[in-house]
């Protein structure tokens, strides 16, 4: 199994809420490098925080892919969401290849979790960082990081 996570590209600083902001000219060209290191990949679902900037990202990630497989927007994937809830919701996709594309502190902490088995080693996450964590089971500790990268600019 194949799971990769996608940080938002660089956002406003800010706008009427949080779940407002947009993405800069240069946070979209970031997430255009990020989904780069995707291409050929065989991804079946992209799940999306509801955020304005993440569905942003999603909408630029699908496009350089030429995804046209399942998109769902899933309101557990924002900033502050409750990792076991995600490890919950995520049981319930049946997937060889899935992409998130979500927020830090949440991504990163996810991250650490699956790879480390605790959240005392959260995986660095920039805007647009991309990591790809493989292994037979979606569980905490069992996952290993085999690609981890970082926007250029």
């Amino acid at each position: 199994m194949k799971l990769w996570l996608l940080r938002h590209g660089e956002a406003e600083p800010s706008a009427r809420t949080d779940a407002q902001r947009n993405l800069t000219m240069h946070g979209r060209q970031q997430v255009r490098e990020a989904a780069a290191h995707m291409q050929g990949r065989a991804l079946q679902v992209v799940l999306v925080s509801p955020y304005v900037r993440a569905q942003q990202t999603a909408d630029l990630a699908c496009e350089v892919l030429g995804f046209t497989g399942t998109r769902q927007t899933v309101a557990w994937l924002t900033p502050d969401s409750d990792l076991r809830q995600a490890l919950r919701e995520l049981d319930s996709y049946a997937f060889d290849e899935l992409l998130l594309v979500t927020h830090q502190p949440f991504v990163g902490a996810l991250a650490g979790l699956l790879v480390h088995g605790h959240r005392q080693q959260p995986l660095p996450m920039n805007t647009a960082s991309l990591a790809l964590l493989e292994g037979g089971e979606l569980a905490a500790g069992l996952m290993e990081l085999s690609l981890h990268k970082h926007p250029t600019r």
